[in-house]
């Protein structure tokens, strides 16, 4: 392995003066920074971690806090971390991921210990409790997801609200004045996580304003808990036509009851799921339906974090504007006998 010493000597300076030039304490000349970084690349120098981090205060790690519930859709949370992952590298930044479900004392494990030098926040409800300690600590963070209160912090996140909405008048503009949603998980709601919280709420404010009547119901999962589902569904609205599924173990469930009740998708009833564009394209009727940004919102997530490491970023909001793709399981609402 090439030694500190090995660059200096290769590129005829002192060791200390490569030392300078990784760790930018000292101000070196343009000749002799470019003569250095020449010999790095060169030989294949890395840092060792550790003595980079003593040198220059910083771990060069992003803290990446994403709970892995058995309630939430566990790919899509994949796919934001790899996201997150690819995006920091690039920027010269390793992740450290913390999947437990530690609340606060993982946010004070990080800022305490100087594990890392920003964090990203994952599965964010409304009322978190990690963000008093998040607004007063010097270490940047960005949210992925949105609180209810955004007052000091920086988040990214798809526009759940507008989502929400968007379903609604897709399925308004088909005809459908009766809609059901067919949510996540109950515990979800309980936490007042605020990507479920925010679709319904978008959902209903839309469906008002256009006059169409909404059911929502949480789905725990299981083919059992569907039939129950859709039983109470048709037995309190009997006249639905419109769903919207929010959550992505519901999607063969729902088709396969619909398919075994008689009702055909989209002549009869129109599905519009909330999901990835995968789970969308494979399932037994490719479904219209909204996509979620995973991609997106992790690259996000860490050009602003890195902005404010830099010392370049501000306390912002971004929100994804929401994109819906017409498939094969929305139609014209079906005319009364």
């Amino acid at each position: 392995m090439v030694t500190l010493a090995e660059v200096a000597q290769h590129a005829g300076v002192s060791a200390s003066t490569v030392s300078y030039v990784l760790s930018g304490k000292r101000s070196i000349s343009a000749t002799t920074r470019q003569r250095v970084e020449e010999s790095i690349r060169e030989l294949g120098y890395h840092p060792n971690a550790g003595a980079r981090a003593l040198a220059s205060s910083r771990s060069n790690i992003i803290a990446l806090m994403i709970p892995l519930r058995t309630d939430m859709y566990v790919p899509v949370m994949m796919e934001i971390a790899i996201a997150v992952a690819t995006t920091a590298r690039t920027h010269g930044y390793d992740v450290l991921l913390l999947t437990g479900e530690e609340g606060p004392d993982a946010v004070r494990r990080v800022t305490g210990s100087g594990l890392a030098d920003a964090m990203i926040v994952m599965d964010v409800e409304l009322e978190d409790e990690r963000l008093p300690l998040l607004r007063g600590t010097d270490q940047p963070s960005v949210l992925i997801g949105l609180p209810a209160d955004t007052g000091g912090l920086t988040c990214v996140d798809l526009d759940f609200g507008a989502t929400g909405a968007l379903c609604v008048e897709h399925l308004a503009r088909l005809g459908h004045h009766d809609i059901a949603v067919i949510g996540e998980a109950p515990a979800v709601y309980e936490r007042h996580t605020g990507f479920a919280e925010r679709t319904l709420d978008g959902l209903r404010a839309r469906a008002r304003e256009l006059g169409l009547g909404v059911l929502h119901r949480p789905y725990e999962g299981g083919y059992d808990a569907m039939a129950l589902t859709l039983g109470r569904i048709f037995d309190e609205r009997p006249g639905t036509t419109g769903f919207v599924v929010q959550n992505e173990a519901a999607v063969e469930p729902l088709l396969a009851l619909l398919r075994q009740q008689g009702r055909a998708v989209p002549e009869d009833v129109s599905v519009v799921a909330i999901c990835p564009d995968q789970v969308a394209v494979q399932a037994s009727v490719r479904l219209t339906s909204v996509a979620i940004p995973a991609q997106e919102m992790g690259r996000y997530a860490v050009e602003h974090l890195v902005a404010k490491l830099e010392g370049r970023g501000s306390d912002d909001v971004v929100l994804i504007a929401p994109e819906l793709t017409v498939r094969a399981s929305t139609g014209p609402a079906p005319t009364a006998p």
